[in-house]
């Protein structure tokens, strides 16, 4: 199991969770691993709860850290 990372800082909404979706539809990551999203955007902690039940995916983490938040997802 590895940690793959995702930079969506600078991008408004839906860039972000398109992003992800790109990523996690090309099998960027594998069964088991965890997807770790820093972002900026406003809507990011709504999008990315609304996303992981959509893709019935774990929303491991979700951490705002001053200047950005950061999501851990298990795909």
């Amino acid at each position: 199991m590895a940690i793959v990372n995702l930079n969506v800082r600078g991008l408004k909404c839906p860039l972000p969770v398109l992003k992800l979706t790109n990523m996690y539809l090309r099998k960027e990551a594998n069964p088991g691993d965890t997807i770790s999203v820093q972002a900026d955007c406003p809507t990011f902690e709504a999008d990315v709860r609304k996303w992981c039940q959509t893709y019935k995916k774990v929303l491991v983490l979700f951490k705002d850290e001053g200047n950005h938040q950061r999501a851990e997802i298990r795909v």
